[in-house]
């Protein structure tokens, strides 16, 4: 058996390719990059056939390189982007482009879905107390879970309605287009909310949550655990990719429970933090819970017979991207010049020449709501507290910042969740890479942060150990083992008053703003 895995990570910003060892060991990869559609009223949609030409556009370049081994794979894993809906038809093409994880069009269709005569917090209680009871969760009030994007579609695309086959996440579909398999993971299709998720050993649909869901089965995919093999390379698909037909392909996972494995941090209660286009703080624990009021709650992990913490933040790198495309470099008639490809290490070295708390100045990352310890899709971002004396290296650092004091919101809930503090967190993703950004972290979060081995490949380290697990080669015991720390940010005291006080302001921002933002964006 070959000793390599081929990788598949498609990320918000495109798939990401790579060669690595059933070790974890990183070899090679490609990145292609894929547009995304912003549209009014909360859309946010991708071509399913972009990720697919992107990944094979990669492909041919790790052929030209030499980086892809003689001896072939010894399987594919894919992560992905979770949340998003691919609407197929019985060919198992897309019938339209995919609906992601970031589309709040189907806020009204699950606030009447999930609502009654009597409400709480938005919910029908009886609906709410069925609903946690199966599946651990609730429907995102948000609409941006695949069962609100499912709604949206049936009721503004009708005509799509009779071709739709089935309703796919971006993982599955890939699975699909690798294999001609149509099924989901017991971890991948939890978004949708009509799964018995009490037996992790046996997850199935419910009759009864398809019912309160409005949905049916035969839209919805059968299920596999993410460690088994959901089937072989086709001829087509091999051609495509210069992969030897027959290859094993492993269920996967998405991209947040595929960074818990790659994070190195996969003991119950080990911590890690994702900054990534959106951001997550999770870690697997030993029981079934949900924390309605925060929106965080114990789902199905990848690695067999294991829950792990599912929250999310919307919006993280997303906002060092909006930074530099919008305000630094937006190719506009105030300046057209491109951003340098180090434009990221010289955001950090300006936010390094400025004092931490960037002289009062406070950014809100909020732009495009939250989900995480709140689910209000109306809240928008923001600076704060400008004043004449601050400059731009204020201005960039209050955006790690504020991104670091919604990570400590979200820490206090997580916390709370758990029922104990972290002792440390790793940090993986394209935050990952920053010194800066983890030491801000660190000092925000009063908590050491640990960045690993290659972050910006967590979730594909992630997905190729759970193939080495898939085929035996891994044991799961070992899977912590395999992930490099190469340096540990402790909190600096000297900065803790400081930011105690900035966060004490930034949490009552949201509270102060949140009536405003609700009638400026509500739709």
């Amino acid at each position: 058996m070959s000793e390599f895995v081929l990788t598949i990570d498609l990320g918000t910003s495109g798939p990401k390719t790579a060669v690595f060892t059933l070790e974890g060991d990183y070899i090679d990869g490609e990145f292609e990059p894929v547009e995304l559609n912003l549209s009014e009223h909360g859309g946010a949609e991708q071509r399913p056939a972009d990720w697919w030409a992107g990944i094979v556009a990669g492909m041919k370049r790790l052929h030209e390189r030499g980086a892809v081994p003689e001896q072939g794979f010894a399987a594919i894993s894919v992560t992905s982007q979770w949340s998003g809906t691919v609407a197929i038809d019985a060919q198992g093409e897309p019938v339209c482009d995919s609906v992601i994880w970031m589309d709040s069009r189907g806020a009204t269709d699950i606030a009447k879905l999930v609502g009654g005569p009597i409400k709480v917090q938005g919910y029908d209680p009886r609906k709410l107390r069925r609903w946690i009871s199966l599946t651990g969760g609730v429907p995102s009030l948000s609409g941006k879970d695949p069962i609100a994007h499912i709604h949206w579609l049936r009721r503004t695309k009708p005509e799509l309605s009779g071709r739709t086959a089935m309703y796919l996440e971006p993982k599955d579909w890939l699975n699909l287009k690798l294999t001609g398999v149509r099924a989901a993971t017991y971890d991948s299709i939890v978004m949708t909310w009509v799964t018995d998720n009490r037996d992790l050993g046996n997850v199935t649909y419910s009759p009864e949550l398809l019912a309160l869901a409005g949905l049916k089965r035969e839209w919805m995919p059968d299920l596999v655990p993410a460690t088994s093999v959901v089937g072989t390379l086709t001829e087509q698909a091999a051609a495509d990719l210069g992969v030897a037909a027959g290859t094993p392909v492993i269920g996967g996972t998405p991209d947040v429970q595929s960074a818990a494995v790659g994070s190195g941090a996969v003991q119950d209660y080990e911590g890690h933090l994702y900054l990534g286009t959106s951001s997550w703080l999770s870690c697997h624990v030993p029981f079934k819970k949900t924390d309605v009021l925060r929106g965080v709650a114990s789902l199905p992990s990848p690695l067999p017979g294991r829950y792990f913490v599912a929250d999310e933040q919307e919006t993280a790198g997303a906002c060092l991207n909006w930074l530099r495309d919008q305000v630094l470099f937006p190719q506009d008639e105030l300046s057209a010049e491109v951003a340098p490809e180090d434009v990221f290490a010289r955001i950090d070295r300006l936010a390094a020449a400025t004092v931490p708390g960037s002289n009062g100045v406070i950014f809100t990352p909020w732009l495009n709501g939250e989900r995480t310890p709140v689910d209000d899709h109306t809240i928008r971002g923001g600076w704060h507290n400008l004043s004449l004396r601050n400059d731009r290296a204020d201005m960039v650092r209050a955006v790690l910042e504020g991104v670091a004091f919604n990570s400590r919101w979200l820490l206090e809930a997580v916390e709370k969740f758990t029922d104990r503090p972290f002792p440390w967190i790793n940090l993986v993703g394209g935050g990952g890479v920053s010194p800066v950004w983890a030491q801000i972290h660190a000092d925000i979060l009063n908590r050491p942060i640990r960045r690993v081995e290659n972050p910006i490949r967590a979730n594909a380290r992630g997905a190729a150990l759970l193939a080495g697990v898939a085929l035996g080669a891994v044991d799961v015991a070992e899977l912590g083992a395999k992930v490099k720390v190469v340096e540990e940010h402790t909190p600096n005291p000297s900065n803790r008053k400081e930011y105690d006080r900035m966060y004490k302001a930034y949490r009552s921002m949201y509270k102060q703003n949140r009536s405003i933002h609700r009638k400026l964006n509500a739709h």
